[in-house]
């Protein structure tokens, strides 16, 4: 199984970070480690001292597909979900003033924990898929698919131009603005419309 994370795909994010708006999807493979265990709670990592919470979309592939077409893409998936990318800014922004990989501080043990999945036929259409983050109770990033800077059909067309796309794979879209610190103790729950599909407690 692979895990893509795309980066950078909603603009008024791209402007928190103070980044360029892209001109192609940007992307990074985290490995199968990072996917939190089911139930188990996120424990605050000691290598980082500013750990950020970033909630996405998450899409499931379920064929396998290489050099697909975007008005084929609808047809490799038919579930999406919710996952939480943490994220150790302060490693991050390290790496980023050196021209240096992220892969460090986005995709270490844990670092990705997935909810449950829903079957496209219950929700929105694709492109107007409502989700948000509530951190202790509190909404603290709210999204929807149709700001998204590239859409899921176009991500996974690109990304199939590069590495082959398998069943069972699993594509982070990227996260709206709002992203912020996480704290031990606190109480993550992330939805899609009023659906509550993953719940992580910080330790």
């Amino acid at each position: 199984m692979k895990i893509i994370a795309v980066g950078l795909n909603y603009k008024e994010h791209v402007v928190e970070m103070g980044l360029a708006v892209p001109e192609e999807p940007v992307f990074f493979l985290m490995p199968e480690t990072s996917i939190l265990p089911k139930k188990q709670p996120f424990y605050y990592p000691e290598f980082s001292k500013k750990v950020q919470y970033e909630v996405e979309l998450v899409v499931k592939i379920n064929r396998l597909g290489k050099y697909i077409e975007e008005k084929f893409a609808h047809r490799y998936y038919d579930e999406i979900g919710v996952g939480i990318d943490f994220t150790a800014r302060d490693i991050q922004n390290d790496l980023m003033k050196k021209g240096l990989p992220w892969e460090k501080s986005k995709a270490f043990d844990g670092s990705a924990p997935v909810g449950k999945f829903i079957k496209k036929e219950n929700l929105p259409p694709v492109n107007n898929i409502v989700f948000h983050l509530e951190q202790n109770g509190k909404i603290v990033q709210a999204g929807n698919s149709g700001s998204m800077i590239f859409s899921i059909d176009k991500i996974i067309s690109y990304v199939s131009q590069f590495f082959t796309l398998k069943i069972g794979d699993i594509i982070f879209t990227g996260t709206p603005v709002g992203v912020g610190d996480i704290q031990i103790g606190d109480a993550l729950k992330a939805y899609i419309g009023d659906q509550e599909l993953l719940s992580v407690d910080i330790k």
